[in-house]
């Protein structure tokens, strides 16, 4: 079982661990204008999934804007996502802001479907865990970082070394 902490406060995860070689767990999350997408529409396509608590602090707007930097190195073939449980109507006005469009904000606010999927909902606070998850084009999941404080930063060269290693 994961176990994280929040500004050192230790926070109740789902009992669900996605591990590298599982298969992708599908999700319901909504785009800026309130559509919903899943994992099926990113199919064929690999996906760098950045999870944020929240893109109005410090290191998720930093985590956000790092993988927006590097998503057009990336590639046509690869999706980048960050996912947060913020309305949809801030990560527009986020994005719109930060000048953010290299990659696309999904909001987990109103099932937290993703967040019980792939474990990272902090129940105390309603918000997902700092995470990454690198899903190759056949659904399976090839890297995965639950980040052990979610005021810290993930490893950002290790889930970019991922995803490059699928492109090759």
């Amino acid at each position: 079982m994961v176990q994280v902490t929040f500004k050192k406060n230790p926070v109740t995860l789902p009992n669900r661990e996605v591990k590298v070689g599982d298969e992708a767990p599908d999700f319901s999350v909504l785009w800026t204008d309130l559509n919903p997408v899943t994992l099926k529409d990113t199919a064929g396509k690999i996906r760098l999934i950045s999870v944020v608590p929240s893109l109005d602090t410090g290191v998720c707007s930093d985590q956000t804007k790092r993988f927006s930097d590097e998503a057009a190195a990336l590639g046509d073939n690869v999706a980048v996502l960050t996912i947060s449980a913020d309305l949809p109507f801030a990560q527009k006005r986020w994005t719109e802001i930060n000048k953010v469009d290299a990659l696309t904000t999904l909001s987990d606010h109103r099932d937290l479907s993703f967040g019980e999927a792939y474990g990272v909902t902090m129940k105390e606070l309603r918000l997902l865990a700092r995470s990454i998850f690198v899903i190759d084009q056949n659904d399976k999941v090839a890297y995965v970082e639950y980040v052990p404080e979610g005021t810290d930063h993930p490893d950002y060269e290790k889930a970019l070394k991922a995803v490059k290693e699928l492109t090759n």
